[in-house]
């Protein structure tokens, strides 16, 4: 599984903690070994000309996430065909103050917004009440017991 990350910013961000995430994620998820994604966090000038650009929406925001080969999430021992996932896009400084809104770190919060990025590039969303619960708890889940083996 090739997981590149890049920090674009001024903000210190362990790397090798959101390639570990997302290596579990993709592995919870049953992806293909050999599919591609990468991270990358921005800052706020260059999220909002994202976030303006795809989605015609002002300003920055805290995540977006671009699928490329449309790939889903694989059943038990049965993985996807190889590919590349897409990207997943953080604003540090957008997740550092939600996480003083949400009382906890801003490391977490961006933890949270890799989960939820990746889970938009496998497919998931939550446009409706039941996608929403679906994918949230899937995304607590996922989360949690990351950070309960670290």
């Amino acid at each position: 599984m090739s997981v590149d990350v890049a920090n674009e910013t001024t903000t210190e961000i362990e790397l090798t903690e959101f390639a570990a995430l997302t290596r579990y994620v993709l592995d919870e998820m049953h992806v293909h070994p050999q599919a591609d994604v990468f991270i990358r966090f921005v800052d706020e000038d260059e999220m909002a000309d994202l976030h303006e650009r795809w989605l015609e929406l002002p300003g920055p925001t805290d995540v977006m996430s671009f699928p490329m080969d449309e790939l889903t999430p694989g059943k038990d021992a049965d993985h996807l065909s190889e590919g590349c996932l897409g990207d997943v896009v953080i604003c540090p400084s957008v997740a550092a103050r939600q996480a003083l809104e949400h009382g906890h770190s801003a490391v977490e919060e961006m933890l949270l917004l890799a989960t939820h990025g990746l889970l938009h590039l496998l497919g998931f969303d939550h446009a409706l009440p039941e996608e929403e619960r679906v994918m949230f708890d899937l995304q607590r889940r996922l989360l949690l017991t990351f950070l309960a083996g670290r």
